[in-house]
């Protein structure tokens, strides 16, 4: 069931995504050669106590996984997809990193991505982040009332395979409101005019997830959680809350 959120219900999602941007702001702002993972996980956590926040991913365990999740951050490596567990990895140059955090602030929840490089970039990395970034804006574009499901979908599946990437299957993008995962799925890609269609008050996490190789399979990693590509190519993961209005779509991760 889809619960439409009201006006204050979304300003109040808006305070919680506040303190995701700043979480995440600080991870990556420590992010540098030689830091590890864990490092960057205790930076959002910070972020989000001194808020007054807790974590949603901090002890969530889906059906899927054989233990709760431990940390604030999913920080996923190079070849991670999403769903990295921070450890004491710590990070080289070159690394491409992918950072997800959530953050429940009364009750609301907040939940955004974003993908960057440490130290030296290479430029097929950063066209991949390029990308991922620029599937999340198409996906956002059309996020509007009118629209269904599935043009979503389809707008960030054309960026993806414009570029000859792969784009996971079965992952994508989610309803978020009172809980981080809520009703509708938002799929990464899709056919327009198909599904759902977009209501004022609807709020989606729309989070694109684009692999170098160009295949959609992946595979768990030993711990559970983490997805990783199949190939071995590298990863990229951007995300944000979004509430669809009656005068277009509003970001309400953004710092």
């Amino acid at each position: 069931m889809v619960e439409l959120k009201t006006e204050q219900s979304i300003e109040a999602m808006r305070e919680a995504g506040r303190v995701v941007a700043q979480a995440l702001t600080a991870a990556r702002k420590a992010a540098a050669v030689g830091v590890s993972l864990l490092e960057l996980d205790a930076a959002a956590h910070a972020v989000i106590r001194e808020a007054g926040a807790t974590s949603p991913f901090l002890g969530y365990k889906p059906h899927f996984a054989p233990t709760p999740f431990p940390a604030v951050l999913c920080a996923s490596v190079n070849d991670a997809i999403v769903h990295g567990i921070p450890d004491s990895y710590r990070l080289r140059d070159g690394d491409l990193v992918s950072l997800d955090c959530g953050a429940t602030l009364d009750g609301w929840v907040g939940d955004s991505a974003i993908s960057f490089i440490v130290g030296r970039p290479r430029p097929e990395d950063a066209r991949l982040i390029e990308t991922a970034e620029r599937a999340l804006a198409a996906g956002i574009a059309a996020a509007v009332v009118g629209n269904r499901i599935g043009d979503i979908a389809h707008a960030i599946g054309t960026v993806c395979r414009q570029e000859k990437y792969g784009v996971p299957e079965d992952f994508g993008g989610h309803g978020i409101g009172r809980q981080m995962h809520e009703d509708p799925g938002v799929p990464n890609e899709g056919r327009p005019g198909r599904g759902m269609p977009l209501r004022p008050g609807m709020v989606l996490a729309i989070e694109p997830m684009v692999t170098a190789g160009g295949r959609d399979d992946y595979h768990a990693a030993p711990d559970g959680w983490t997805l990783r590509t199949n190939d071995g190519s590298r990863a990229a993961h951007a995300e944000h809350t979004v509430a669809i209005t009656k005068d277009g779509p509003r970001i309400l991760t953004a710092l």
